[in-house]
């Protein structure tokens, strides 16, 4: 695993952008300069984030999003596991 978190990802399931290890590293969005915590998914090359519109949700079940357009920056809030090893390992 690589520091910088890919291009596109969603927290839904079902969705072919969905990733389990990565999601459990924690991602950090900033969207139009302001931190946001409750993004669905998100893509950076695209300028856009998806958000759940409050509680509402489809006839399957899933909640509703809305698409926001706009500058979009995403970070890994902890680092790969051994990450720490392997930095350790090049600073002896």
């Amino acid at each position: 695993m690589t520091d910088t978190p890919p291009d596109r990802l969603s927290s839904n399931p079902r969705s072919p952008h969905f990733d389990e290890a990565l999601l459990s590293r924690g991602i950090g969005i900033r969207f139009k300069g302001a931190q946001r915590h409750d993004v669905e998914e998100y893509s950076i090359s695209e300028g856009w984030i998806r958000v759940a519109l409050g509680k509402k949700v489809d006839r399957h079940g899933q909640p509703l999003t809305l698409k926001l357009s706009g500058p979009v920056e995403a970070w890994f809030e902890h680092p790969a596991p051994g990450a720490a090893e392997a930095a350790g390992d090049a600073e002896a």
